[in-house]
């Protein structure tokens, strides 16, 4: 350029035009200089810009320590950053890496800036994956969906976690008030672009429990078509278990039980003993889990303890299920997991079997409990026209 026939040859100056701006002049010193030294030291806050830069200037080597860097620092303040970084710049294992984090942390470790900082798309692939590490039950993802929902739409909004779903629940109020109509927020203009998010809620698993089948008719977020399928899938599943003894599911059908399971978690905050069951109707299978000297155990009750709800006495009944285990550090990151693969599990009355027993080594708390649970043999899912389809990232 400088020595041959070209016009830059006779310029003091040479203005070049570098059209993407996550390049700075800070990142291309950075990554002109990591060609006359083996190692160069990137700050997390720092990274994208330099990957950026590495990969306009084709430093293969640059590239590569910007993706460990990436991998090593994933918090909830860089996770979205560097997924949609990593997107752009083609660094596949940094994506999946940030998408792996999310699902253990979205419901686990929530914080206000990280649930403003998922887009739309992002947030709709995590509600329909498999793995989301589910606490506490559906309604928790329900309920996070609608904090979500509401800072993309008031980002404005800055508070306390823990004030952020009451102030959630005046502005659906409020504007349930101004509206004067009766439908819902997803059927609404400024409503549409969640409604692809909001599909994958397992919706069976939140009309199950009677509180949080009321905050759903309370809140009018969802179409009230998708509520009418959803209750009369529920319907005829009782009946199936009332009056054609449906025993449960004799097999894993894998894209089934992703699909259809009820997803629900505990977190145990330190070591000790304990018994819980998650709440919601379970067409008459009342499990109860213990977790004590580092086994877990499943329980059928069959009116041994003190249950709410009708309870099934029949001589015997299948659950399937799915379960996992993980321990994080400050950060986010996995410190320890155990997962188990698809299981079915027949009980008689009252039986008790151990399902799970923990290495002492493996054990480290708070411990996170994930369960994936199918009570019912599966039906094929009716198609619900009114349901978007996917929305793109």
């Amino acid at each position: 350029m400088f020595s041959g026939s070209w016009k830059e040859s006779n310029m003091s100056y040479i203005e070049l035009e570098i059209p993407d701006q996550n390049i700075d002049t800070e990142a291309l010193q950075v990554a002109f200089g990591s060609l006359y030294r083996d190692d160069v030291l990137i700050h997390p806050s720092r990274v994208v810009t330099v990957l950026a830069a590495a990969c306009m200037l084709q430093l293969d080597a640059l590239i590569q320590q910007c993706g460990e860097t990436m991998k090593e620092t994933i918090t909830s303040k860089s996770v979205c950053g560097f997924y949609t970084a990593a997107g752009t710049y083609g660094l596949d294992s940094v994506k999946q890496k940030c998408f792996e984090w999310l699902l253990n942390n979205l419901m686990t470790h929530q914080s206000v800036d990280l649930l403003k900082d998922l887009s739309i798309g992002l947030m709709e692939k995590l509600i329909s994956s498999p793995d989301l590490f589910v606490m506490q039950v559906e309604m928790d993802v329900y309920t996070a969906l609608k904090k979500w929902m509401f800072l993309q739409l008031v980002p404005s909004w800055n508070g306390p976690l823990k004030q952020l779903l009451s102030d959630t629940d005046s502005w659906l109020s409020k504007r349930q008030k101004e509206s004067c109509n009766y439908s819902s927020f997803l059927d609404s203009e400024q409503g549409q672009r969640f409604a692809g998010v909001f599909s994958h809620v397992r919706l069976q698993y939140v009309i199950n429990d009677l509180i949080s089948a009321k905050i759903i008719e309370r809140d009018m977020i969802i179409p009230s078509s998708w509520l009418s399928t959803v209750y009369r899938q529920q319907w005829f599943a009782m009946l199936r278990t009332e009056q054609d003894n449906d025993l449960g599911p004799k097999e894993i059908n894998k894209d089934q039980f992703e699909v259809c399971s009820m997803r629900c978690g505990r977190k145990l905050a330190k070591d000790g003993d304990y018994c819980w069951r998650w709440t919601g109707f379970s067409f008459g299978f009342d499990l109860l889990v213990t977790y004590t000297n580092r086994f877990i155990i499943f329980k059928r009750n069959s009116l041994s303890q003190p249950c709410n709800g009708t309870v099934s006495l029949l001589p015997r009944r299948n659950i399937a299920f799915r379960l996992r285990l993980a321990s994080f550090d400050s950060s986010g990151k996995v410190i320890c997991s155990r997962s188990m693969g698809y299981q079915v599990l027949s009980l008689e009355k009252d039986q008790e079997q151990m399902v799970l027993n923990l290495d002492s080594r493996l054990l480290m708390f708070p411990l996170y409990i994930c369960c994936n649970f199918l009570y019912t043999s599966t039906e094929p899912k009716p198609d619900v026209d009114e349901q978007p389809e996917p929305s793109e990232d």
